[in-house]
């Protein structure tokens, strides 16, 4: 078992001073520091670098949440990588936030419900938007390529005895797009 220290300052001009003398007086044996924005786990190498490195047991501990998470989803998404490999984590100024705890485990887990809940509440208001959008007549997906002028002269010019590649240079398409104009309607 090791208590593992994460300390991160979203810029170069700031200091990690602080956090790491706290992370060290906590028992941290290993300390991992970046100078990275916090906006996206994936854009910080430090922190992948030590959830990868992590042992069953092992104790993940940061003084502040904000320093290793900028959302709630981000913070529970970083949890669970820590426990899928069997270690837990600790924030020592949030001390709610303790899965070495069964008070800890239970409000991550409330907050975890509470995110999901958030999520699917997004996804009901994004899809009434989207259906009224539709009811209005807002066409989604994108701008054609051609027009129905377009396409009609695409149509004669090739009954004329123009290829397909000549089409598709001449209105400056894919190949691919003139032969779905050529093709007869599915029904």
């Amino acid at each position: 078992m090791a208590m593992i220290g994460y300390a991160r300052v979203s810029t170069r001009d700031q200091d990690l001073t602080i956090q790491e003398d706290t992370l060290k007086a906590a028992g941290c044996e290993r300390l991992y520091r970046e100078k990275v924005s916090g906006a996206k786990a994936e854009n910080r190498p430090k922190l992948c670098r030590m959830l990868k490195s992590l042992e069953p047991a092992d104790i993940v501990v940061v003084k502040k949440l904000d320093r290793v998470a900028r959302s709630t989803r981000d913070l529970l998404n970083i949890v669970h990588q820590i426990e899928e490999s069997g270690a837990e984590f600790r924030s020592l100024d949030d001390t709610w936030c303790d899965t070495t705890t069964a008070h800890g485990k239970l409000l991550l887990t409330i907050l975890g419900g509470l995110a999901e809940f958030e999520r699917s509440l997004i996804q009901d208001r994004t899809q009434a938007g989207i259906q009224r959008a539709r009811d209005l007549g807002v066409a989604f997906g994108r701008k054609p390529r051609l027009n129905a002028r377009q396409k009609v002269m695409i149509a004669e010019r090739y009954a004329a005895g123009e290829t397909v590649r000549q089409l598709a240079e001449a209105f400056d398409v894919a190949v691919g797009t003139v032969h779905r104009v050529l093709k007869p309607p599915s029904r």
